[in-house]
């Protein structure tokens, strides 16, 4: 599995001939210095955490455009669906569709989930994390946007990761030392770590050095990727 990170919580999944974008936030977004047409390049699924717009992003063009089906939240998909999104697959917490290929499963994050328009709010569902799997393939937690709790080690007893995205920002969701505490207390099992959502806004963390620190000794290993640059994990 080949893993891209464009800046904040923006992520490329290519594996057994999918391309997955989770979170695909590049207008607008300072961390993101690639090319969109690129990173956007056989994209075949798009996956959306919740219902921020530093997270549902671009979704809309990039769904028109590339006639891509959208799995997320109940009501996000049908916000997408008034915008012209055709191709939607709405979901809740705790539920898993097939996507063809593999399967995308919502779980618990303790975090918000509204969209603003003028002057005026959107609901857009309760916010989530996204457990990516697929035959061969190492099952992959995108943790979304949250803080700490303990059910975090009955997702992990479920779900068994061997790869997770988490963040480390501080401020809207968990800062790099309380992430790493997460990990190390509720992650038995999980190979890798990616800390994301940071760097991107000047009052969010700007590395994540925190985290990294926190994390050291230990068994995991800490990816930190070079924004725009697939690695295999």
């Amino acid at each position: 599995m080949r893993v891209t990170w464009f800046g904040h919580s923006a992520f490329r999944l290519d594996f057994g001939g999918k391309a997955v974008l989770i979170d695909p936030f590049f207008t607008g977004n300072p961390a993101f210095t690639g090319d969109k047409k690129e990173a956007t390049k056989g994209v075949t699924h798009i996956l959306l955490t919740h219902g921020h717009s530093d997270h549902i992003g671009d979704t809309a063009d990039i769904a028109k455009e590339l006639d891509i089906p959208v799995a997320s939240h109940f009501e996000i998909c049908m916000w997408l669906n008034g915008k012209g999104v055709k191709k939607i697959d709405p979901m809740n917490i705790g539920g898993t569709t097939d996507q063809g290929g593999f399967t995308v499963t919502l779980v618990r994050a303790d975090h918000s989930s509204t969209m603003i328009e003028d002057g005026q709010f959107a609901v857009m569902g309760n916010p989530g994390g996204l457990i990516v799997k697929a035959a061969g393939e190492p099952t992959v937690y995108h943790i979304g946007d949250t803080d700490i709790f303990s059910d975090m080690a009955l997702i992990n007893e479920i779900h068994q990761p061997q790869i997770a995205m988490v963040p480390v920002g501080d401020r809207f969701t968990m800062g790099g030392k309380i992430a790493g505490m997460a990990v190390k207390r509720f992650f038995k099992g999980l190979k890798t770590a990616i800390p994301c959502h940071y760097g991107s806004f000047p009052i969010i963390d700007q590395t994540p050095d925190k985290f990294v620190a926190e994390m050291q000794g230990g068994d995991v290993k800490v990816v930190v990727p070079e924004k725009n640059k697939a690695v295999e994990v």
